[in-house]
């Protein structure tokens, strides 16, 4: 008998077994890592932790792995979902229905998909999706100048009051840092900003560089004023390229936009905006 259930923490090692058995090209202790990150992170109220499986007999044979944060919107509190790893074993996939339908139950929700493949983009947007995000541009942000007295501070994952940041976004920095994230603060005399970047891996291409993609800032423009300064650090870091989400080439920045890849949609109440992809997939999992 085949019924949808929420993942609970005995299912970890089991949905770990799975999602390797899935995805070829990830390791059981990369599924292990961010299970574990799941299993301690906040979680509104009333959404589940984990994501939902099927359960065939009490053995999972397909899984939706979700992702709930609670943001701070225009209008008070919004919910947002993202939607991560789906693996369904082939002799069951006529219910795999099951798992997207009670997955995206939540009128009040906003879903993400930040990582389809390319050939699902169709599907997608016949259940509803629309893309927030059309391409990547690849910065080269040591091309840029550094602002005149412009720091940059780093950010440990047990960082406190950070002058110039609101403690939620002293928060934001610290907890990305301890998903092995590097969280800076751009300082001048005026102002300081704050900005999170994961390492990525480009899969593609004979000349693939060490790379950065931008997680969080408070907007692209805060980017691009401290690029050079930004730059510099990551290129004492031997990092030379950073991703950012884009819809068209990001004035002020050295670099190449691209739409083949980085598409991402949302469904729900609240669009999503650029530059923010905090506690998602893409750092709970990493790269």
């Amino acid at each position: 008998m085949i019924r949808c259930r929420e993942i609970g923490d005995a299912d970890l090692d089991s949905i770990a077994d799975l999602l390797t058995l899935g995805f070829a090209g990830r390791a059981r202790s990369y599924w292990m890592q961010g299970l574990r990150r799941q299993a301690t992170r906040k979680v509104p109220s009333g959404y589940p932790r984990f994501g939902y499986m099927l359960d065939n007999a009490g053995v999972p044979v397909g899984v939706l792995l979700l992702l709930y944060t609670a943001r701070d919107g225009d209008d008070g509190l919004a919910i947002q979902c993202n939607l991560s790893s789906w693996y369904v074993e082939p002799a069951f996939r006529n219910y795999a229905p099951m798992l997207t339908k009670i997955a995206q139950r939540h009128k009040q929700v906003t879903y993400l998909n930040i990582s389809p493949a390319s050939w699902t983009w169709p599907i997608i947007e016949t259940q509803g999706f629309r893309a927030y995000c059309k391409g990547l541009f690849f910065a080269l942000p040591a091309l840029s100048r550094p602002a005149r007295g412009m720091s940059v501070e780093t950010v440990a994952p047990d960082g406190r009051d950070i002058d110039g940041l609101s403690q939620a976004e002293v928060e934001l920095l610290a907890r990305h840092a301890g998903y092995g994230c590097l969280s800076l603060v751009c300082r001048t005399p005026n102002a300081a900003s704050p900005f999170i970047l994961s390492p990525v891996r480009i899969r593609r291409g004979l000349f693939a560089p060490p790379a950065m993609q931008l997680i969080y800032a408070r907007g692209v423009a805060d980017f691009v004023g401290c690029a050079g300064a930004i730059g510099r650090l990551l290129l004492r870091q031997g990092m030379l390229a950073v991703l950012i989400d884009a819809n068209s080439a990001v004035a002020g920045l050295a670099g190449l936009y691209t739409e083949k890849r980085g598409r991402k949609y949302f469904k729900g109440p609240h669009p999503p905006r650029l530059a923010d992809l905090t506690d998602t997939e893409l750092v709970l999992y990493g790269p």
